[in-house]
């Protein structure tokens, strides 16, 4: 039975306000209340906001958030009763104050929810509304060591996580600018997975990276995270990590419906030509060498001669009727080929299934 409600702004400081305010917080721990029901019931009592936050597993530290208005006599009464409730809680829970974390993370990063409920899923996940934090998404089927990965590259930070649908959502404290985190993070994934890629490891973590933010800001974080995600690649020329502040205009492309894209009638040859084994190598050369922009880096990076760069790139042109030497033409060689990269990842994303395309022999 929940015990009977009360206002810490109807109690007096006389010995009998105290019992009863003790008794209150007594009858929550002998109901094996959750962090959760003890900071709302808190939160009731003291007709005010609560600031939890974890010292260790087992010591919360706590604040009322009165925002200017006058103490209470029993302010302080309250506060020790809480903290001696929450680390009851913690030691039901197997002395970890993170059950339920996933949940309340999903709630954070959701923009569907009322402040309210936002707040109070900070409060317990014990996050430092102080400083800023950024989120990232972590595609799905990438195995667990890529992962870890990309955990290792945050540092010892805390880093919580959760799956929401099919890619897996990182919220950490970030001071780093999105360049810098950006690229160390892909010279990481590319470190543990060069390409090309042998099919029975999959291709790798792909990485989409928010932008800093408040932790009140989390939930747009991890949309632009989502978005960075799409133009995420494990070819020779690819990026695995992608930071959507670096983005620009690119980002606009995000929005191109991917049935549409693929019936365009250059990302449908493009495609044709890439059908076969052979053209799928020159259609990945041509890509690289736009990206790159010479055919002797290019034969550098994909370890092939510069002659057979050249000559790949020639059975392009012949095929789509492109002189790559004039730059209108490399112009659009370059963007058919990155809307049709971005089509080809969203739909890996979706389908979880690696595709064969960018895996050059």
């Amino acid at each position: 039975m929940d015990p009977e409600p009360i206002r810490l702004s109807q109690l007096d400081s006389g010995a009998a306000a105290v019992l009863r305010l003790v008794a209150y917080f007594d009858a929550l721990v002998e109901s094996s209340a959750d962090a959760e029901t003890i900071i709302r019931s808190a939160e009731s009592v003291a007709q005010c906001p609560l600031s939890v936050q974890w010292v260790s597993a087992t010591e919360p530290e706590v604040r009322l958030e009165r925002a200017g208005c006058p103490r209470q006599p029993l302010d302080d009464v309250l506060l020790d009763r809480v903290r001696h409730a929450l680390r009851m809680a913690a030691s039901r829970a197997g002395a970890t104050v993170r059950l339920g974390d996933p949940a309340l993370l999903e709630l954070v990063l959701s923009d569907n929810e009322l402040p309210a409920e936002r707040a109070r899923a900070i409060r317990l996940l014990g996050l430092d509304e102080s400083r800023e934090v950024r989120v990232l998404a972590v595609s799905a089927g990438s195995p667990a060591e890529a992962l870890r990965v990309v955990v290792r590259e945050l540092g010892d930070q805390p880093v919580r996580s959760v799956t929401i649908g099919a890619d897996t959502a990182l919220l950490c404290y970030s001071s780093e600018d999105a360049r810098t985190l950006s690229d160390r993070l892909d010279a990481a994934i590319i470190a543990a997975f060069p390409p090309p890629l042998p099919a029975q490891v999959g291709r790798g973590p792909w990485v989409g990276i928010g932008a800093k933010t408040t932790v009140f800001g989390a939930a747009m974080s991890w949309q632009q995270a989502q978005r960075g995600l799409r133009f995420a690649s494990s070819t020779h020329y690819g990026r695995r990590a992608v930071a959507y502040e670096r983005l620009s205009v690119l980002e606009l492309l995000a929005d191109l419906p991917l049935e549409q894209v693929l019936r365009n009638h250059d990302v449908a040859r493009i495609n044709a030509i890439a059908a076969t084994p052979a053209g799928a190598h020159d259609v990945d050369t041509t890509e690289a060498f736009c990206v790159l922009g010479s055919l002797r880096r290019t034969a550098t990076q994909l370890h092939l001669h510069h002659s057979t760069v050249a000559a790949r790139i020639a059975h392009v042109e012949a095929a789509m009727g492109w002189d790559l030497a004039d730059p209108v033409d490399r112009f659009t060689a370059t963007l058919v080929l990155f809307v049709r990269r971005i089509a080809l990842s969203s739909a890996e994303l979706t389908s979880g299934e690696p595709t064969s395309v960018g895996r050059i022999r």
